[in-house]
């Protein structure tokens, strides 16, 4: 482990949480900042989803309400809802920095989803987002296929929803080269050789069109540990130890197509507890860059985290507005001090509890602002 006592970070990157709605986003939102990150580019899948100009805007009035010191990036949900023409309205005033695509049924609140089979119909929408450089943000399982006729070629399940899916991300890309895509919460290593192979290519000059994003408890968990476990289950859900070792290189490799996105997914502890229908998401958002540390400090990969929380994702998005918005919040640095904290059990109040990622364990690893 590296003797390092303190790192500073300058302005972090969360690229992917859910915030929710009422108040769960008021419990949530707050903690954006104390688990270590100035950007924060939020999902739009509450219910309905986020599909106009409105409620987007609605959305992030209620959020930088909530947290003024935090830049919230907006998204819209890929739905039959959305045009190129309200594509072109909301990318050019930069209102949305991109469309989230879920998949039909594959996670919470995912029934307003897409048939990942056919994307065929969404392509003059995504012609609009290239043109204004919005990111596709892809969550990459493909849904299990129901009917009595299916072979064993057809059987999908969590394991290898992921892998299963790859053929039509590289389709994507194939058909659309300069459109941005991020592959969310990468599970497997087929996930991790996929995003290396469409940027073989790619010099250091050259523009990331096509990267993957890596979540802290993903870095943490195999299928043992959230088997039997609630709390740690989550979808896609972590796979196999291999697949873990192949997100661990990737996330502290420095390469500019892997970076940050929490997926940080809070339920209330009743929802986590029961033993029918339990919800999919770990909560992380509170210690997230304390999570990250110790992973990379393992690897002895310190000097490699500012890429994987700062630069990478930052240059992905690459607009504008994000830097100098940031530039413009009070507290805007953050710096890591070696300081054992602990996760507390829930979070929460009279209202509402959460079971944090590691609730009672201790970390050696604090976030600081200056």
């Amino acid at each position: 482990m590296s003797e390092v006592t303190e790192l500073e970070l300058g302005i972090t990157a969360d690229l992917h949480v859910h915030l929710r709605e009422g108040a769960m986003m008021e419990l949530i939102t707050p903690t954006v900042k104390q688990g270590g990150f100035s950007i924060a580019y939020v999902m739009p899948n509450l219910v309905p989803p986020i599909t106009t100009i409105e409620k987007v805007t609605e959305y992030h009035n209620q959020l930088s309400k909530l947290s003024p010191t935090t830049k919230f990036l907006m998204s819209f949900y890929l739905s039959k809802e959305l045009t190129p023409e309200l594509i072109e309205e909301a990318g050019s005033k930069r209102i949305v920095h991109g469309v989230k695509c879920y998949p039909a049924g594959v996670t919470t609140n995912s029934k307003y989803g897409v048939d990942p089979n056919d994307f065929s119909s969404f392509y003059p929408v995504f012609e609009a987002m290239q043109k204004h450089g919005l990111i596709l943000n892809i969550h990459g399982e493909k849904p299990a296929v129901k009917n009595t006729t299916q072979t064993e070629e057809d059987d999908i399940h969590v394991l290898n929803a992921e892998p299963k899916f790859l053929p039509a991300l590289r389709k994507l890309h194939q058909d659309f080269p300069k459109l941005k895509i991020a592959l969310e919460h990468c599970t497997t290593s087929d996930a991790v050789a996929l995003i290396r192979e469409l940027n073989a290519n790619t010099k250091e000059s050259d523009e990331v069109y096509v990267a993957g994003t890596i979540t802290a408890h993903h870095l943490s968990l195999t299928i043992d540990n959230w088997a039997g476990n609630p709390i740690n289950f989550c979808k896609p859900v972590a796979k196999l130890p291999k697949d873990k070792r192949a997100l661990v290189e990737a996330a502290t490799s420095g390469e500019r197509w892997f970076f940050f996105g929490s997926d940080s997914a809070p339920h209330p502890i009743e929802a986590k507890s029961t033993h029918v229908g339990v919800c999919a998401g770990v909560y992380t958002q509170s210690h997230a860059l304390s999570y990250l540390a110790e992973v990379f400090d393992e690897q002895d990969q310190l000097d490699n985290l500012k890429k994987f929380v700062s630069s990478n994702g930052v240059a992905f998005y690459a607009q504008p507005d994000i830097l100098s918005d940031v530039a413009k919040l009070e507290t805007q640095r953050v710096w890591l001090v070696k300081r054992d904290i602990e996760v507390p059990h829930v979070i929460g109040n009279s209202q509402l509890k959460v079971v944090p990622f590691k609730a009672g364990e201790t970390l050696k690893w604090a976030v600081e602002w200056r």
